[in-house]
């Protein structure tokens, strides 16, 4: 699955736009190097998303096609 769509589709970023933006602005890192929006991600990798107040790390334990609200958070871990 392609990082921009997993992070709309885990709630981590609101809508898919924003999460393109993050990743062409190097925002974003798959396993400790900057991803594209187009980078397939699979379970087990870790990811970082950079933001202006500070920086999300987790591990991707599941990907879905489709995700309810309340089952989001069951598609990664946050790695303190």
């Amino acid at each position: 699955m392609r990082i921009d769509k997993f992070l709309k589709l885990s709630r981590i970023l609101k809508r898919r736009t924003v999460a393109q933006e993050a990743c062409s602005g190097e925002k974003v890192l798959i396993n400790g190097k900057v991803a594209k929006p187009s980078a397939n991600v699979k379970i087990g990798d870790v990811v970082e998303v950079l933001y202006a107040s500070g920086v999300l790390k987790f591990r991707i334990l599941n990907i879905k096609e489709t995700v309810k609200k309340e089952e989001a958070a069951s598609l990664y871990e946050v790695i303190a």
